[in-house]
């Protein structure tokens, strides 16, 4: 089984452009796991109060436009 440790060492190995394209994977790998967990928190109301508590924020006028 590969460690971590071995991971890290071939990734420093890659050349400029091969780690440009791990890169790149990784950044699309990683998003997409987190929208997976964000929708299984979600789902499972563990933002709710989060929610809660912004849209009263706007409501009182507490928020200020990005």
């Amino acid at each position: 089984m590969t460690t971590v440790k071995e991971i890290e060492m071939a990734i420093a190995e890659l050349p400029a452009n091969k780690f440009a394209v791990l890169r790149t994977w990784f950044e699309e790998f990683d998003a997409v796991l987190w929208d997976k967990q964000f929708e299984a928190d979600a789902e499972a109301g563990k933002i709710d109060a989060m929610a809660g508590k912004a849209l009263t924020n706007l409501k009182k006028g507490k928020c200020k436009e990005l």
